[in-house]
């Protein structure tokens, strides 16, 4: 089944937020080509290096924010992934430009997630959706609650 179309709309000149007419959500969004790496024998991307364009935008978003994971792991935290979806709609093949869409989506006491959607640069076309949750630990591996910094970018990231 297709997604919802995806009909992106810059929010600022200068920043990359960008609000889906259809949804009305906001996404930060960044740029990516593919490498020729990054294919397999059919020449398309490799189904799991999906997982680092997830991983890029996630550190995007995050970097964009002031608080990229080199900060977070130097405050004691770290924020491993538990649980990973993604649904695939169309490929990219090598050296094709793909728009990263990124947002936090749930927050709990000690979990949170991220959202993704990867269009195709050059014609806005759904590539794939997914998500990413992560589980707050101190250094030691325990459960902790989540940050209070990163908590704020919960709550002030744009509507």
């Amino acid at each position: 089944m297709r997604p919802k179309p995806f009909i992106p709309e810059l929010l600022e000149a200068d920043k990359p937020y960008v609000r889906d007419k259809t949804s009305g959500l906001v996404w930060h969004q960044c740029n990516m080509r593919t490498l020729y790496v990054d294919t397999d024998r059919s020449q398309v991307v490799y189904h799991a290096n999906y997982f680092k364009y997830f991983e890029f935008g996630r550190a995007s978003l995050m970097r964009h924010a002031a608080y990229p994971y080199r900060k977070i792991e130097e405050s004691g935290y770290i924020y491993p992934i538990i649980k990973v979806e993604v649904n695939y709609y169309a490929p990219l093949f090598y050296d094709d430009m793909m728009l990263i869409h990124t947002r936090p989506a749930t927050m709990e006491m000690v979990k949170l997630q991220f959202d993704y959607l990867i269009t195709r640069e050059d014609n806005g076309e759904i590539v794939c959706t997914g998500f990413t949750r992560h589980c707050a630990v101190n250094s030691s591996g325990t459960p902790v609650e989540i940050d209070k910094k990163t908590t704020e970018l919960w709550q002030t990231f744009p509507r």
